[in-house]
């Protein structure tokens, strides 16, 4: 890619490993029973696309957990430990390679994110790693629930593109969900989907030829 110069990054399965069949557990373990149909990793409940785009509050979210599990009784810290069992960390390096990144591109954070996992991120990011959060890994991070969009959507590449002057064919997006490179692809962004564990992101930009 010659005329590469912007690079827009997801965070979770690129940068954050996540693990969606351990969050499943968590939630069929506080008693939600249609688990495939309920969240997965590319099917899920409105109530996730609502609580992403800051449609519905944190209090709000709980309480649509409990109805799903049919219990009134599931505490918040319990609905937030099952929630938060998704997040594994980040491997070691992965920062290291970000900022090899930004010395070369233009580099952004675009993350389908809410406000119970972003807490929890910035929380790990201080303890592990002493770090506020991911801003100075990238020019500029874009969440979800701060833009009220959410990938696929085209509307949240297309503000991402507008507010940094960008031009879609000097730009990358890269994220593991087929149906995220599709809306990328719409707003004519360059793709490429992570398909390879996230400690391996060195090696994936390198044998893509970004660095």
């Amino acid at each position: 890619m010659q005329l590469l110069k912007n690079i827009i990054f997801d965070y979770g399965n690129v940068i954050f490993e996540i693990d969606f069949k351990k969050a499943q557990k968590a939630l069929l373990d506080l008693g939600i029973t249609n688990i495939e149909d309920f969240f997965a990793h590319k099917n899920h409940n409105a109530l996730f696309d609502d609580f992403e785009t800051a449609a519905i509050t944190p209090d709000e979210f709980r309480k649509g957990i409990r109805k799903a599990t049919g219990n009134d009784e599931v505490t918040d810290e319990q609905i937030d430990a099952a929630w938060n069992s998704l997040l594994i960390g980040v491997p070691p390096t992965i920062h290291d390679t970000l900022l090899k990144v930004k010395a070369k591109y233009r580099t952004f954070l675009l993350s389908n994110n809410n406000v119970i996992h972003y807490d929890y991120i910035v929380n790990y990011l201080k303890n592990e790693f002493g770090m506020d959060d991911n801003s100075s890994l990238f020019e500029k991070t874009y969440y979800s629930q701060q833009m009220y969009l959410r990938k696929p959507n085209v509307e949240i590449f297309d503000q991402v593109i507008k507010e940094n002057n960008l031009d879609p064919n000097e730009t990358l997006f890269i994220d593991d969900s087929p149906q995220h490179i599709a809306g990328a692809q719409k707003a004519g962004l360059h793709t490429l989907l992570m398909d390879q564990h996230p400690r391996d992101l060195e090696a994936f930009l390198i044998k893509n030829g970004i660095l």
